[in-house]
């Protein structure tokens, strides 16, 4: 299983890593493959992507729908254990960007929180994404175009403003911690 190979030769950065990718390696211990399907209604697997300009000062967000944020991309794992692969087609597909470059490999393990929601006319309960975070690198002069049932606006945003664009404030730190791996 790729993706818990990955997690496993992941090397945490910091103490919330560590305890995160512990938390993770739980999930699939007690769930297997299950994990990476939306079955496992109360946590399942995730891939997201802080993605960067070439010159490092500016990231792709997106305006999230449900959030009423600026955000980074991602999304379920729907069944495919490649979480980088999930984390690229979710940035292409809510960015209209193509040509993407990784920055090296996972980056960040982290379990976030996922509050009760509507989508698409459904009551989504709480529960939490165990996700693998990627960082990219795309060109700012590519088309940007919204995928309008998830997002309203796909945007550059300089790095030093991230936090005017961004109201999920439990997210920030999420995103500073990209952000400094971004422009190492």
């Amino acid at each position: 299983m790729k993706y818990v190979r990955e997690i496993q030769a992941f090397q945490p950065s910091c103490e919330q890593e560590e305890c995160d990718k512990k938390i993770i390696m739980e999930y699939i211990s007690k769930y297997s493959d299950k994990i990476l399907t939306r079955e496992c209604t109360h946590a399942h697997m995730t891939g997201s992507s802080m993605i960067f300009n070439a010159s490092r000062d500016k990231v792709l967000m997106v305006y999230h729908n449900i959030y009423k944020s600026w955000s980074w991309t991602g999304g379920h794992a729907d069944g495919d254990e490649d979480l980088f692969r999930v984390a690229a087609r979710e940035a292409r597909e809510e960015t209209g960007v193509e040509t993407l470059y990784a920055l090296g490999s996972l980056f960040a393990v982290d379990v976030l929180p996922v509050w009760g929601h509507w989508k698409r006319g459904s009551y989504v309960s709480s529960h939490l994404h165990l996700n693998l975070t990627y960082l990219l690198e795309a060109d700012e002069g590519e088309e940007l175009r919204t995928k309008e049932d998830e997002n309203s606006g796909v945007q550059w945003i300089p790095i030093s403003r991230i936090r005017e664009f961004v109201t999920e404030s439990e997210m920030l730190p999420v995103y500073e911690k990209m952000i400094r791996g971004g422009q190492k």
